[in-house]
């Protein structure tokens, strides 16, 4: 049976990421810092669940080897793990959040990647997918977790090329402003309004969990056995739509 390793797995884009998974055949080894969480998940894919903390390079390397004992090289791996920010100015985002963003979002993504994707290459074959952000595609107030999710972008094109000659697609997926836990908790505490999030994209809606879970499901199935090195946006096209604001905003419906 095919693995898969999802970090990040407990909950939001991971677990439906899991859930999409299981639905095309594969054995999902959910890894998390919240092993709870993770055990919930793996119950619900008929899975494993394992705790990872992905700012911690031992913890990585600790997965690894459990996953791959036994010659069980996965043949996917999903990179959810991260975490999000502040909107603040540089002078008022702490050093020690900075690095913490940086060391999640992008030097522990880098990490799975190395430790997982090595071993994909020598078994030649496998495929990756990490979750960047439209917000390491544009300006925003967002001084570490963009330049992290960008970085995320950058290193998957540096890898599609390292390994594509050994059989391992690496890609990357920008998800939108997404139903996920931290931006449901944000607008039910009034920190953010949905509406306005909404207006912003060319559907005048949010995306769920399940849309980007899909895609990557998409990416790392046969149906995508000649793509690598993309980025592809899954938006509900926020990034096509912010510059008609200076012409008055996207359209309203014509049904």
């Amino acid at each position: 049976m095919k693995i898969a390793v999802v970090t990040g797995g407990a909950s939001g884009i991971g677990r439906a990421t899991a859930l999409a998974l299981k639905q095309d055949g594969y054995m999902i080894w959910v890894a998390d810092v919240n092993l709870e969480g993770a055990k919930s998940v793996a119950g619900e894919v008929e899975g494993e669940a394992f705790y990872l903390d992905v700012s911690d390079e031992i913890s990585i390397q600790d997965l690894v080897g459990t996953v791959i004992s036994g010659n069980n090289v996965p043949h996917v791996l999903v990179n959810c793990a991260g975490i999000i920010q502040a909107a603040v100015s540089p002078a008022d985002l702490p050093q020690d959040d900075w690095d913490r963003v940086t060391n999640i979002d992008w030097r522990g993504t880098y990490i799975c990647c190395r430790e997982f994707g090595t071993k994909m290459a020598e078994a030649g074959r496998g495929s990756i997918v990490s979750i960047a952000s439209i917000a390491g595609m544009r300006s925003v107030p967002l001084h570490a977790y963009g330049p992290a999710k960008a970085a995320v972008v950058a290193m998957t094109q540096n890898m599609a090329s390292e390994w594509g000659r050994s059989g391992v697609r690496v890609n990357a997926v920008s998800p939108g402003f997404t139903l996920s836990p931290p931006i449901i908790e944000a607008i039910k505490s009034g920190a953010r309004s949905e509406a306005a999030l909404a207006s912003q994209s060319a559907m005048g809606r949010l995306v769920t969990p399940e849309e980007v879970a899909n895609t990557i499901a998409f990416l790392c199935s046969d149906k995508a056995s000649a793509i690598t090195g993309v980025n592809l946006p899954v938006d509900a096209g926020w990034l096509v739509a912010g510059s008609w604001e200076t012409y008055g905003g996207v359209r309203a419906s014509t049904s």
